[in-house]
């Protein structure tokens, strides 16, 4: 499905790779400072269509083409409801930057119209992207559930700029009549995170169902009693469309079972002679509630380490989703006042991150755990694809220090909160909607979830694959589909710190030459009324050569310098400085690349006398 990319200044396509990036940032010429919000923004001129008054539209601004910054808009007449905010890290190939979240621009157009937001459920890729967008697309009010609603609130905190949030807290059963065109209900889903729910949006023309992040629980491929009820009634109604998760959708079978999950930890905690120490993502709470509670029950003490571990088991308590004695949790420097085997450290960074929990300890930075040779060290999650390095670096440190070690390659200690094949098949045969649009997912994920739509009988024409920004209109009252030949805005937004800014991706391009090749800076002092060079040049490296050892191509280097200074003034009165640092930026470009492969950040200084 193509689509048209507006017209901007020169930045990444919509739908440009990882190397066509590279490409684009090596064939920028200019240098600028890093600001905090760096963002592919599309130019002012852009005016959103509106869909005709017998249609429906559905965007996807993030979440498709990717995993992460989920989020969807859908319009009727004069009225918006957005489906999730999230964010999503970023990969090797943006240095410096924290996160990447959707592009909003078409809803900063229309903030009038928007009614609000709806969450699915409250992991950072569905709730990430609120505190930076939320106020540019009109403040509207954000309905989603408790648990949900409070992680908003504790991440809200941290941006204390910002004017407060109006949330409003929804129930399964609760019905919100958005204007005259839309109303929302709610159903409940299993995933790895409590109150986490689907979502009905009611249109003139029929339901459009978003599943948000599922799995089907189920006991060996017989969905249970709740999830056939759920799922009965929505097949009851009429389902105009299903946006549905795609990110295990290639997985044959079922789903391992988070029960299973649970009965496994549940004998390991029980049988671990020495200390256990269990590493996995502070997100999953419903497995961090259970781990504690199961260690009350054998008498054994827990200590947290990571602060969103820390934040997230005070939420989960604060809530009384989490009931246990004052004395189950213990500070670190408590940990040998009891007998190892009564002692479970529960902890951040399974996935290697540099500075997580799990790694600090590993690496014997942790003051208050040190790793011993009577530990296990259970790691709660599978591999992330490319955090396999990282993942390997952390089982040798803590192997180095004698700890055993047990993983979900040779455990079932992990499940997945996202459906495989047979319980995505199930879903669709038992919802029975129109229309298909995958999400969530790459877009070989999205492929794959259509090809289950067409088994559970639906027809190719009314299978929707998108991309981030395809305008996606149910026209006619519903009965058929038109893709736009434009589309919404969907460009890189990247966050750099708390601010906001707004500079093109040649920060990055410089972040990663500087990165691969270094920077040369060039000092040298001319006279303003000959055009000469008043002594030899300074040369500072980083990151490109060691000046020591490359003598011989330091002097050559400075000839050159003098003799392009020397010849581009030899007949400019008054000197064009500017002129001359091109100059000398070009040339010396071209002769270190001869002589070294190596293309470093050039930076000339020149000094008036």
């Amino acid at each position: 499905m193509k689509r048209k990319v507006f017209s901007r200044k020169p930045s990444l396509t919509m739908s440009a790779t990882v190397k066509d990036k590279q490409q684009r940032y090596r064939s920028s010429d200019n240098f600028r400072g890093p600001q905090n919000i760096l963002s592919e923004t599309m130019t002012p001129q852009f005016v959103p269509s509106n869909p005709a008054k017998d249609s429906v539209r559905i965007i996807p601004l993030g979440g498709v083409e990717e995993i992460g910054k989920n989020m969807t808009l859908i319009e009727c007449r004069d009225e918006i409801v957005i489906i999730d905010a999230g964010f999503q890290f970023p990969g090797e190939e943006a240095p410096g930057i924290d996160y990447v979240i959707p592009d909003t621009t078409y809803l900063q157009k229309k903030k009038k119209m928007i009614k609000g937001i709806f969450i699915t459920h409250g992991h950072l890729d569905h709730i990430g992207g609120i505190p930076y967008i939320i106020d540019k697309i009109g403040n509207p009010p954000i309905f989603t559930r408790l648990l949900t609603s409070v992680m908003i609130k504790k991440r809200q905190n941290e941006f204390p700029q910002l004017a407060p949030l109006n949330l409003q807290v929804v129930e399964k059963n609760t019905k919100l009549n958005m204007g005259k065109y839309l109303s929302v209900r709610f159903f409940n889903v299993t995933h790895t995170i409590p109150d986490a729910m689907g979502i009905i949006v009611e249109t003139p023309f029929g339901n459009i169902v978003f599943t948000g992040d599922l799995k089907i629980d189920h006991d060996n491929g017989v969905p249970l009693e709740h999830e056939i009820a759920t799922f009965t009634e929505l097949g009851k109604e009429n389902t105009l469309l299903l946006a549905a998760d795609s990110t295990n959708v290639e997985r044959p079978g079922w789903s391992f079972s988070e029960r299973a999950v649970h009965e496994n930890l549940k004998k390991i905690i029980a049988d671990t002679k020495g200390r256990l120490i269990i590493g996995t993502f502070a997100s999953l709470l419903e497995r961090i509630i259970f781990i504690i509670k199961t260690a009350e029950e054998f008498n054994k003490k827990v200590i947290l380490r990571g602060r969103s571990m820390k934040v997230n088991v005070g939420i989960a308590k604060e809530l009384q989703m989490l009931k246990i004695k004052t004395s189950t949790l213990i500070a670190p420097e408590e940990a040998d006042s009891f007998p190892p085997q009564n002692v479970i450290i529960l902890a951040t960074g399974a996935q290697g991150d540099e500075m997580a929990a799990l790694m600090r300890m590993s690496t014997k930075k942790d003051k208050h755990i040190k790793v011993n040779k009577t530990d296990t060290v259970l790691l709660s999650s599978s591999i992330i694809p490319g955090n396999e390095k990282s993942v390997q670096k952390l089982k040798d440190n803590l192997s180095r220090q004698g700890a055993k070690i047990i993983h979900y390659r040779v455990a079932d200690v992990h499940s997945s909160g996202h459906a495989n094949h047979d319980e995505t098949l199930w879903i669709h045969k038992a919802i029975k909607p129109k229309f298909f649009m995958p999400l969530h997912g790459h877009h070989y994920m999205l492929r794959v979830h259509a090809e289950v739509a067409k088994e559970a009988g639906m027809s190719d024409s009314n299978v929707i694959i998108p991309d981030n920004g395809t305008i996606i209109d149910l026209i006619e009252n519903g009965t058929k589909v038109q893709i736009q030949k434009d589309s919404a805005p969907s460009g890189v937004v990247m966050v750099d710190g708390l601010g906001t800014g707004d500079v093109k991706d040649v920060v990055i391009r410089d972040r990663q030459l500087l990165a691969q090749d270094g920077m040369f800076v060039i000092i040298s002092t001319i006279d303003v009324k000959t055009g000469k060079t008043r002594q030899s040049p300074d040369i500072i490296s980083r990151g490109f050569i060691y000046l020591k050892e490359s003598q011989d191509l330091l002097r050559q280097t400075r000839f050159l310098i003098k003799k392009t200074i020397e010849e581009a003034t030899a007949e400019m009165h008054p000197v064009n400085f500017d002129y001359v640092k091109n100059h000398l930026r070009e040339k010396v470009g071209k002769f270190l690349f001869q002589k070294t492969k190596k293309r470093p950040i050039i930076l000339p200084v020149l000094i008036e006398v």
